[in-house]
């Protein structure tokens, strides 16, 4: 009785003497080479897709020097992180961005223990083609590694201590002051906000926005309680800033999460949403459509960041020329404010 046998692979020599070129201009079109012909080009591709022709990928990193990974490092000790429909988002679009690309996704929690020290191995033996970094606290020491090793890096957000030379980010700044404006224009004057971490970057900023569209106005900043994006600290912040204010006559927090959490924190104490205090949030997550009310906010868009950061990074990969990126913010109006 016959048995079948493995097809075996055809190989690279082949697909060249398929297309009519050298081994030489093949493995050029196979790895993107600059300055290939499109006659070449299409020759080879169509030699590919006949032959059924597999790359060897362990010869291709050998030969390029790259390992066909990317590492996306989020700054956070906690797995339960990717949960959050924010960073869910992220993933979302830095996926789409890869999906027509040979390159890999390596996802990494660092903060701190194991995290933090397989990352710091990963770079210090550049087991990845490129890094994208978000979350980053401070001061951090991996961003003088980053740099040290020399590695493709794109930051998800502008880190508070320098700037790095590539990076897109929302605009926190000018979506914290749209935010504020709003309720300025409303009538409310005694303002007050939950901000989220003041050293992330987008902590910071969209706390500066406030401060500034208050101080243009006029208006004294009337309250701040540091929250961290989550929904619990919002509702403890809320509790805080009614203890303190209990004059208040707006909320501007600094996520959905933290404005869903301050919204049941109003309920709870008898204060009618809008019409006692109006309240906006910042990121346009699936749950300000689902609060009681639903939420006025900042929208930005997550999976734009993702997808930009990827194709920041791609381009480095490739030594092509590229560009940071700051992407719009804009108000969404709803029943809250």
């Amino acid at each position: 009785m016959e048995t079948d046998t493995p097809r075996r692979q055809p190989t690279l020599d082949e697909v060249a003497a398929r297309a009519g070129v050298s081994r030489s201009a093949a493995s050029r079109v196979l790895n993107k080479a600059p300055h290939v012909s499109r006659a070449t080009r299409d020759a080879v591709e169509r030699a590919i897709k006949e032959l059924g022709y597999l790359p060897n990928r362990t010869a291709r990193a050998l030969a390029t020097q790259q390992t066909g990974i990317v590492a996306l490092a989020i700054f956070h000790d906690e797995p339960e992180l990717f949960a959050d429909p924010f960073f869910g988002q992220v993933i979302v679009g830095v996926s789409s961005a890869l999906e027509d690309t040979e390159l890999h996704l390596l996802l990494c929690l660092a903060s701190a223990g194991r995290g933090r020290s397989r990352l710091t191995s990963l770079l210090n033996t550049r087991g990845v083609d490129g890094i994208m970094l978000m979350a980053l606290r401070g001061d951090d020491p991996l961003t003088h590694i980053v740099r040290q090793v020399g590695l493709p890096a794109v930051y998800g957000g502008r880190p508070l201590h320098f700037e790095p030379q590539w990076y897109v980010d929302s605009d926190n700044l000018g979506g914290g002051r749209l935010a504020t404006e709003h309720l300025i224009g409303l009538g409310r004057t005694r303002i007050v906000t939950i901000t989220g971490e003041l050293n992330l970057g987008a902590g910071a900023a969209r706390y500066r926005g406030y401060r500034e569209a208050m101080i243009m106005a006029g208006l004294t900043p009337y309250g701040m309680v540091e929250g961290d994006f989550t929904e619990a600290s919002g509702a403890a912040a809320m509790t805080r800033l009614l203890d303190d204010h209990p004059d208040l006559d707006a909320v501007f927090a600094a996520s959905d999460n933290m404005a869903a959490g301050a919204l049941r924190v109003l309920r709870e104490a008898g204060r009618s949403v809008p019409a006692d205090v109006a309240v906006v949030g910042f990121d346009d997550l699936g749950i300000a459509e689902r609060t009681d009310p639903p939420l006025t906010t900042v929208h930005q868009s997550i999976q734009s960041l993702g997808k930009e950061m990827t194709r920041v990074l791609i381009e480095l990969i490739a030594g092509r020329e590229t560009a940071s990126l700051i992407l719009p913010t804009r108000l969404v109006l709803r029943d809250s404010a």
